[in-house]
């Protein structure tokens, strides 16, 4: 099951099976997709699992079992693939909240969010080596761009599970917050980055021309929005005048 939930330009999107710790099926993938579609236009996305024990656990290994030959195998990673290229590129911030553990494809899930905000207890791992296979859906390149070629070699190469505070450290995390206050914590997070300059500097910061970052900056100047807030700013700073005064 996967839910989504849009409250004021927020969209969080719920990875729900607790019976195979939040792991994804085919159906899943489905599923995300079309929560993806559902959430255009959001200003944020949040994805997460349920609970407090998985963020996502990686791909249904009973389901999957059942993909045997090299061309079943190929069709899978590339959908997958897909779907964390969509994580990627949507338009606005997208940030993993790490409500849990997130191990082999959960991993790769994670890494294609903007942001990740982890619970102090978690742990995270590339650890597909151990089951003698290796990300297949972009984890690889992506955690190289977090944390540099050779220590995304060494951690996925050797399936190192790494704890919140460590893969902070490293990159791989950006904010740990105590479990007590997790779910307050990422909510915040997520609803500080969901409006539009937010989403026009992530566009920025994947790479456009000086000229279209000043282009960017303009269309920002001259909305309605910004207007407000620059009056409000005003309005706040402005002193009271003095009563009565000379005459």
């Amino acid at each position: 099951m996967l839910d989504l939930e849009l409250d004021n330009g927020l969209a969080v999107l719920t990875i729900d099976r607790p019976h195979a710790r939040n792991a994804i099926a085919l159906d899943t993938m489905d599923q995300l997709e079309k929560a993806l579609d559902a959430a255009a236009g959001a200003q944020a996305l949040v994805i997460r699992g349920a609970g407090d024990k998985a963020f996502v656990s990686g791909g249904d290994l009973k389901e999957l079992s059942a993909l045997r030959t090299i061309e079943e195998a190929t069709a899978m990673a590339k959908r997958m693939r897909s779907i964390c290229d969509q994580l990627a590129s949507f338009p606005a911030p997208v940030i993993a909240a790490l409500n849990g553990h997130a191990f082999g494809g959960g991993a790769e899930v994670a890494v294609a969010a903007d942001i990740r905000v982890a619970a102090s207890d978690v742990k995270i791992a590339f650890n597909q080596a151990t089951l003698e296979i290796m990300p297949a859906w972009g984890g690889a390149e992506r955690l190289a761009a977090l944390v540099g070629k050779s220590r995304a070699l060494l951690l996925a190469g050797s399936g190192k599970t790494l704890d919140a505070a460590e893969a902070e450290r490293i990159g791989l995390v950006d904010v740990v917050l105590p479990r007590a206050s997790f779910e307050e914590g990422w909510r915040s997070l997520a609803t500080s980055l969901a409006h539009q300059p937010a989403a026009e500097i992530k566009r920025v910061i994947n790479g456009v021309s000086p000229d279209e970052a000043i282009a960017s900056f303009a269309r920002l100047w001259v909305a309605d929005a910004h207007w407000q807030a620059a009056e409000r700013l005003m309005n706040r700073n402005a002193k009271p005048q003095a009563a009565g005064g000379a005459e």
